[in-house]
C-alpha cells in the first residue's frame, strides 16, 4: 500500500519543482501549456519592444543623429552584440542566486526604464533639431549620452529577461514525463512561431510611427508594451512551477568551477582504474572524446597536499559543459550573416522603389516583417509536415537530432548570403545603367520586392537553427544552469555581431584608404556590400564543415543526466 502510495506521489507531482507556495508542484494545478502561454505572452510583448527598438536603430543613427553607414552600422552592431552577450550575465544571476522569476521581474524593471528615458532622449532631440532647422543635426552632447545610457539600459533589461523567461517556460514541462518532453519540443517551436507575430506587428506598426509621425512615439509604444508584458507575467503567478532550490549545497557554478581546478592541480597524477574514467563518458563518447575530456576524470582522484576530490555528478557537469564548446564557436561563425539584416538590408532598401500600393512607401525596415511572416509558416511546416515525415523515415521521436536541425540552418544561412550577394549586385548594375551611381538620394529603379527572399530564408534559418540551438543549449546542460544554456545560444548571437562590426571596421578601412571606394560607402551605388555578403557566405560554409566535424564527435547526455 505504501508503495502504491508512493508512485501515485511521484505521478501526481513533478520532483523538482514547487509551486507558489513552496509547496511540491501539482502536474495537474501547475505548469503545462496553460502556464507556458502565459509566458509565451510576455515574451511576445517583450519582443515587440526589443524590436521596436532594434529594427529601425539604423534609420535613427543616420537621420536625427547624423552619424555614417558605417558608424550607424558598427554601432548597431556593437549595441546589438552587447544586448546578446549580456543574458550569459542575467543567466548566472538567476541561476546562481536569485532564481529565474525574481529575475524577470527586476530585469523588466530596468528594461521599462530604460525605455522611458530612450522615449525621453528622442523628445529632447526632435526639439533640438527644431530649434536649429538651418543648422546641422547635431544635438547636444548630453542628449546624446543620455540616448546611448537609456539605449544600453534597454540592453541589461533585455539580457536578463532573455534567457530567464524562455527556461522558465520550459521549466513548466517535466522533462521526466516523456509526454511532457515531447511538447517541451513543441514549446520552442511554438514559442518562436507565437512571439514572431508581435515581431512582425512590431516591423509594421511601429516602424511606420517612427518614420511618418514621430520618434519619440515610436520608442513610447514598445515602453507601454513592456509594461503590459511585465503585468502579464505576474498574472499567472500561481500557475508557474518553480525549479527547487537546494540551499544544501554550493551552486552548480561553484561546484564545476571546482572541477577544472581539482583537475588542473591532479593533473600529473594518472587514474588509477582506467574503466574510472571510461565510465564517466558513456554511450561511446569515451573512444570519441577522450583528448578532450579524460583528464577531467582526475577531479575524481585525492590530490597531493589533502586535495579532496569531486563527486561524480560533478565531474560529468563539467564535461557536459565542455562538450559545448565547439559547437558553440560553429554557432558564432555561422551567425555573422544575421546581424545584416538590421543593417544593410534595411539601408539597401531606402534606395529601391519602396512603393507598394499607389501614393503609397513601406519602410524599409518594415520588410523585416517578412520574417516574421516566413516563420509563422514555417513553424506549422515544420511540426505538421516536416516532423511526422522525419518520424516516419527515421523511426525517432523527435524526428532528426538537435544538432542535424542546427546543421540545416547553417546551409540556409550561406545560401542566403549568395542570394543577398546576387540582389545586390543586380541593384548595382541597375543604378550604373541608368546613371544614378553619382546621385545617392536618387531612387533606383528596382522594386523592394527583390529583397523579400532574403527575409524568407532568413525566418527558415531562424526555426531550423536558432530554435535548434536554444533547444539544444537548453537541453544539454545541468538542470541548475539552463539559464545559462539559453544565454550561451544567445551570446553566439552576440558575438557574431561583434565579429561583423569588427570585420566592417577593418574592411571600411582597408578599402577606404587611400581615396578608394569603401565597400560600406554612405553612396551605397558606390559601395560593394556584395562583397561582404559574398565574404559572409564564404565564412558561413567554413563554419559548417567544422560544425560537421564537431557534431560528429559530439554524444548527448542522458535524460537522467539532465
Amino acid at each position: 500500500m505504501a508503495i502504491e502510495e508512493e508512485v501515485a506521489f511521484l505521478e501526481d507531482y513533478v520532483s523538482d519543482s514547487v509551486d507558489y507556495r513552496g509547496v511540491p508542484a501539482g502536474k495537474l494545478s501547475t505548469g503545462g501549456w496553460r502556464s507556458a502561454w502565459y509566458i509565451i505572452g510576455v515574451e511576445v510583448g517583450e519582443r515587440f519592444a526589443y524590436f521596436g527598438i532594434a529594427s529601425n536603430l539604423i534609420t535613427y543613427l543616420t537621420g536625427p543623429l547624423g552619424q555614417s553607414t558605417a558608424t550607424a552600422a558598427v554601432n548597431v552592431n556593437t549595441w546589438s552584440g552587447t544586448a546578446s552577450m549580456l543574458p550569459v550575465v542575467g543567466a548566472f544571476v538567476a541561476d546562481a542566486y536569485l532564481g529565474r522569476y525574481r529575475t524577470i521581474v527586476i530585469a523588466s524593471l530596468i528594461y521599462i526604464l530604460g525605455l522611458g528615458l530612450l522615449t525621453l532622449s528622442a523628445f529632447l532631440i526632435i526639439i533640438r533639431i527644431s530649434e536649429q532647422r538651418n543648422d546641422s543635426v547635431k544635438t547636444f552632447f548630453w542628449v546624446n549620452i543620455l540616448f546611448f545610457c537609456s539605449l544600453y539600459m534597454v540592453a541589461i533589461g533585455q539580457g536578463g529577461h532573455k534567457p530567464c523567461v524562455q527556461a522558465f517556460g520550459a521549466d513548466q514541462f517535466d522533462s521526466r514525463d516523456s509526454k511532457e518532453r515531447i511538447s517541451r519540443g513543441s514549446f520552442f517551436n511554438w514559442w518562436f512561431m507565437t512571439l514572431s507575430a508581435g515581431i512582425t506587428l512590431s516591423f509594421l506598426v511601429v516602424v511606420y510611427v517612427q518614420d511618418n509621425i514621430s520618434w519619440a512615439l515610436g520608442f513610447g509604444i514598445p515602453c507601454l508594451f513592456m509594461v503590459m508584458a511585465l503585468a502579464l507575467f505576474l498574472l499567472g503567478r500561481k500557475t508557474y512551477r518553480y525549479p527547487k532550490e537546494d540551499h544544501k549545497e554550493k551552486n552548480a557554478l561553484a561546484r564545476i568551477g571546482r572541477v577544472f581546478v581539482t583537475a588542473y592541480k591532479n593533473r600529473k597524477l594518472n587514474l588509477a582504474d582506467p574503466g574510472l574514467g571510461e565510465s564517466l563518458l558513456e554511450d561511446g563518447s569515451s573512444q570519441k572524446c577522450r583528448g578532450w575530456l579524460e583528464c577531467l576524470g582526475k577531479a575524481l582522484l585525492p590530490g597531493e597536499g589533502g586535495v579532496e576530490p569531486c563527486n561524480r555528478k560533478d565531474v560529468e557537469d563539467a564535461m557536459a559543459l565542455v562538450r559545448l564548446i565547439p559547437i558553440w564557436i560553429t554557432s558564432v561563425i555561422s551567425t555573422i550573416p544575421y546581424a545584416q539584416y538590421s543593417t544593410f538590408f534595411t539601408k539597401q532598401g531606402v534606395t529601391v522603389d519602396r512603393k507598394i500600393l499607389p501614393g503609397f512607401e513601406i519602410p524599409p525596415a518594415s520588410f523585416q516583417s517578412f520574417i516574421g511572416v516566413s516563420i509563422l509558416i514555417s513553424v506549422p511546416t515544420y511540426e505538421r509536415v516536416f516532423l511526422p515525415l522525419a518520424r516516419y523515415i527515421t523511426k525517432k521521436p523527435f524526428g532528426i537530432t538537435m544538432l542535424q536541425r542546427i546543421g540545416a540552418g547553417m546551409v540556409l544561412s550561406s545560401f542566403n548570403m549568395v542570394v543577398a550577394a546576387l540582389v545586390e549586385t543586380k541593384r548595382l548594375e541597375i543604378a550604373k545603367e541608368y546613371g544614378l551611381v553619382d546621385r545617392p538620394d536618387a531612387t533606383v529603379p528596382m522594386s523592394i520586392w527583390w529583397f523579400v527572399p532574403q527575409y524568407i530564408l532568413l525566418g527558415m534559418i531562424d526555426v531550423f537553427s536558432l530554435v535548434g540551438t536554444q533547444e539544444f543549449f537548453y537541453d544539454q546542460v545541468p538542470t541548475e544552469l539552463r539559464s545559462i544554456g539559453l544565454a550561451l545560444s544567445l551570446s553566439a548571437m552576440g558575438l557574431s555581431s561583434f565579429l561583423s562590426g569588427f570585420l566592417i571596421t577593418v574592411i571600411n578601412w582597408v578599402t577606404g584608404k587611400d581615396g578608394g571606394d569603401s565597400w560600406f560607402n554612405t553612396n551605397l551605388n558606390r559601395a560593394h556590400v556584395d562583397y561582404f555578403y559574398w565574404l559572409l557566405a564564404a565564412f558561413t560554409a567554413a563554419g559548417f564543415l567544422a560544425f560537421l566535424f564537431f557534431s560528429r564527435l559530439y554524444v548527448y547526455r542522458r535524460v537522467d543526466q539532465v
